[in-house]
């Protein structure tokens, strides 16, 4: 073995073993009806291409934040640190160490835009899926039954001007090569992509990208990930989500994707009650997760008025707290309709979700 490697194991383990010793961590987000909600990142990077950590501890970072499952998808076509392995290797690796986290064998398919950067994962063999045409790999991804989707579309190293859809795209789509796009990489959020994936019902996801250490859970912020609404928490049962779907993405404080998911999600997270006198209605939020809410006053019946200002600034409410909202009702009114938007619940471009109370 030459110095390099070992200078790599060295640190591999330097890093890996305070990992270890941490407790696992936990996200409280609310399940859906029938469905259970696993906390996931798609898309990170180790030594076997060009990340800086060993395969271990990207399963140890995802145990320290309270992940259910990740995907090792290092670049098939760069690999600076390490060369000559099977493009399986770091894949095996993590999944050796595991930890009860799903560990789900994909790989970053790299070339320049047209068609840009792609992640296939669910597969079998990632060694398949070294050719030279690009058709030819998603073929092979494609014969593998993998899923994949279009990384960082608006990434502008590849597209510096404008982000756009390129009539690739539309082949790979037709052919069935394509079943979702990363709505945000990092800490960037594609309007764009989030466009297409209404328009073209393709899978919203969301992901770290992460090459370096993983930091921000140490600052007491949460990577970007993909929030999967899975019948079970089996690799199984996430591809069948993916194919169906049934995901969302959360990114700092917005969880972004399909009404239908995001309502369901609001109202598991939130207890809310009324509480009627003569004249007054008291509104309690019950927060029961760990999400944050941003209410802002929307259009309302006329007679009701809002005791409390919401038209400057959004209404927080905190995780895991109870808050009140006091309503009058003008004379001779019995009650109607107190509407809001729910800023940072995303249903369209930079469109957050209608919400409405009765009273």
């Amino acid at each position: 073995m030459n110095t390099k490697k070992i200078i790599l194991l060295i640190l591999a383990t330097f890093l890996t073993l305070p990992l270890f010793a941490q407790s696992r961590g936990k996200i409280d987000i609310p399940n859906l009806d029938g469905y259970i909600t696993l906390k996931c990142d798609f898309h990170i990077h180790t030594v076997f291409s060009d990340g800086t950590v060993w395969p271990t501890v990207r399963v140890d970072e995802a145990f320290r934040e309270g992940l259910d499952a990740i995907a090792i998808t290092d670049h098939i076509e760069y690999r600076p640190h390490i060369s000559g392995v099977s493009h399986n290797r770091s894949y095996e690796i993590a999944q050796a160490r595991n930890r009860g986290i799903i560990v789900i064998r994909g790989a970053e398919i790299t070339r320049p835009m047209p068609p840009g950067h792609f992640n296939a994962i669910f597969l079998t063999d990632v060694d398949e899926l070294d050719k030279r045409d690009y058709m030819d790999v998603f073929r092979a991804a494609n014969a593998q039954n993998a899923f994949i989707f279009w990384n960082h579309p608006g990434w502008e190293n590849q597209q510096p001007d404008v982000t756009l859809w390129w009539p690739e795209h539309t082949q790979l789509l037709e052919q069935g090569l394509m079943h979702g796009i990363e709505v945000v990489n990092g800490s960037v959020y594609s309007i764009e992509a989030h466009q297409w994936a209404l328009e073209k019902n393709l899978t919203m996801l969301g992901n770290s990208d992460i090459h370096a250490p993983m930091r921000v859970f140490a600052s007491g912020e949460h990577r970007t990930m993909t929030l999967v609404f899975a019948r079970s928490a089996t690799p199984e049962a996430i591809h069948e989500a993916f194919m169906e779907r049934r995901t969302a993405v959360y990114f700092q404080e917005y969880i972004i994707g399909k009404e239908l998911y995001l309502r369901e999600l609001f109202e598991n997270a939130v207890e809310i009650t009324v509480r009627r006198t003569d004249n007054t209605a008291r509104i309690t939020f019950n927060n029961k997760s760990d999400l944050v809410f941003h209410l802002r006053k929307a259009e309302h019946d006329f007679g009701l008025t809002y005791l409390r200002n919401f038209t400057l600034s959004p209404y927080t409410i905190r995780p895991q707290s109870t808050q009140t909202i006091i309503v009058r009702l003008n004379d001779g009114i019995e009650g109607g309709d107190v509407n809001f938007i729910v800023e940072n619940f995303l249903v369209e471009p930079n469109t957050g979700m209608k919400y409405t109370i009765g009273i």
